[in-house]
Formats: C-alpha cells, sequence, structure tokens
C-alpha cells in the first residue's frame, strides 16, 4: 500500500514498521536516512493535492490534532484519521493502524504502549527532569509544579488535555491547572513565579533563546520537545526507557 503521511509522529512510526510511505510534509524529518527521497507534498496545516496525485497513493495518513478538518474534507484519495491526545489515544491508534497495514510492528508498538499504560507512575524529581538538555535556572526543590512552554510571543503552554501533558502525567509531573476546555493556554510568565518551566525544543526554537530565557529569572530547563510531543515510536522508546520498561 502506497502511503502519503501528513503527520511527522506517524512517518517516523510507519517507516520504522517498513510501510510504503510515498509522500511526507516538509516537518517529516525521522528518520533521516528513510525520509530522504520521499518527496514533500506540503506542512501539517497545508497540501498540494496535485503533487499528492503525482505520487498515487492509495491512502493518505491524516490526524485531528495535527491536521485541519478541510484537509480532509478536500482529500481526493481516500484517507484514514487519527485521533492522538493522550498516550490512552496512542495504544488505540496503534491498534487501528495495525489492523489497517496488517502490520506486525505497529502491533507490537500497541502492546508496548499498553505496558507503558500499565506500569506505575514515575516519581517526579524537578532536579532531575526526563528529556533534560540545558538549565536556564536550576530548581530549588524536587517537587514544583511544571509549565510545558510550546511557543513565545504569547506565551503559549499545554495543558494536561494534551499529549504532551498525558506523557507528563505518566512522568509524575503536577502540572499547574489552567481553565476548562484550554488545551494551549496563553500566559505571562509573572503570574506563576514558582513553577518550573520546561522550555520545548521545538516548536519554537528555545534553545537559541538561553540568554534571553535566563533575563526572565524563573526555574526551569530547555527539555527535548521530540521526546514529549512525537507520539508513536520515539514517544514509547522515550517512555520505556525511562520508566525502565523491558521489551517483551
Amino acid at each position: 500500500m502506497r502511503v502519503v503521511s501528513m503527520v511527522p509522529s506517524w512517518t517516523e512510526t510507519l517507516l520504522k514498521a517498513g510501510v510504503n510511505v510515498v509522500g511526507r510534509t516538509r516537518y517529516c524529518i525521522h528518520p533521516p536516512k528513510l525520509i530522504t527521497n520521499i518527496p514533500i507534498v506540503g506542512g501539517t496545516k497545508d497540501v498540494s493535492w496535485d503533487l499528492v496525485a503525482d505520487l498515487k497513493p492509495d491512502l493518505v495518513l491524516l490526524d485531528q490534532e495535527e491536521n485541519p478538518l478541510e484537509m480532509a474534507e478536500e482529500c481526493p484519495v481516500p484517507y484514514f484519521d487519527t485521533h492522538v491526545n493522550s498516550l490512552e489515544s496512542l495504544q488505540k491508534e496503534l491498534v487501528r493502524l495495525g489492523e489497517k497495514f496488517e502490520n506486525p510492528v505497529l502491533m507490537e508498538l500497541a502492546v508496548q504502549c499498553l505496558d507503558i499504560l500499565e506500569a506505575p507512575m514515575a516519581k517526579w524529581d524537578s532536579k532531575k527532569i526526563p528529556g533534560f538538555q540545558e538549565w536556564v535556572k536550576p530548581a530549588s526543590s524536587s517537587e514544583k509544579e511544571v509549565i510545558y512552554l510550546i511557543w513565545k510571543k504569547p506565551w503559549m503552554a499545554a495543558s494536561k488535555d494534551t499529549y504532551i501533558g498525558s506523557v507528563l502525567k505518566k512522568l509524575g509531573a503536577k502540572m499547574v491547572d489552567y481553565p476548562e476546555g484550554e488545551k494551549y493556554p496563553v500566559l505571562e510568565i509573572e503570574d506563576n513565579p514558582d513553577a518550573l518551566y520546561l522550555f520545548s525544543s521545538e516548536p519554537y526554537p528555545f534553545a537559541k533563546k538561553i540568554a534571553d530565557l535566563k533575563a526572565l529569572g524563573v526555574e526551569g530547563a530547555i527539555v527535548n520537545g521530540e521526546s514529549y510531543s512525537w507520539f508513536g515510536v520515539r514517544s514509547i522508546e522515550f517512555l520505556s526507557e525511562y520508566l525502565q520498561i523491558k521489551k517483551g
């Protein structure tokens, strides 16, 4: 089956599972050695259907959190849509994909995801942050409420109701509460001076702004955004290693 994937996390996962991905977005950058010769047909929010048609795909893969509804409505070929907004939904969607592609690797990933869900919640230590890259300012205590930032101007955070929030919960982090229904709330840094700020390495390049971040005076660190937000094989490997879950 020839597949055009408009979801970076799924592109990486499908390629590692041996699925024939013939088209991708410009944000599908993993695994580097396998994506090089796969044509780009757009981004996660935009697509050239003419380029897609040239590839003669059997299926276009979409996700409700990654792609706009219009992309599904305008898709001229059969599509398969997922909805991943938590570890629980990831496990279910891996099963669906495994069945759709009759792929044992995807089914095994679903089992590994179930193992993560059934594993005890980790104990969060703000001085030993999973996916740590660089301190903005070291944490003064091991237990601090967490704010996970994904953007600047305005400051934008990921709430409990996102995949990132689901990962943080499994890692034992206590997140700052936001108004119900706000998945990616806009906030002011000065409103939560005692929180631990996790500055994601993507989509905003916080790592390149480390001097500006240090000037804020808040405790926090740069963390690997791909580990927290790329659902599928990357997230499963990250959590399995951190939670010390053995394969098989």
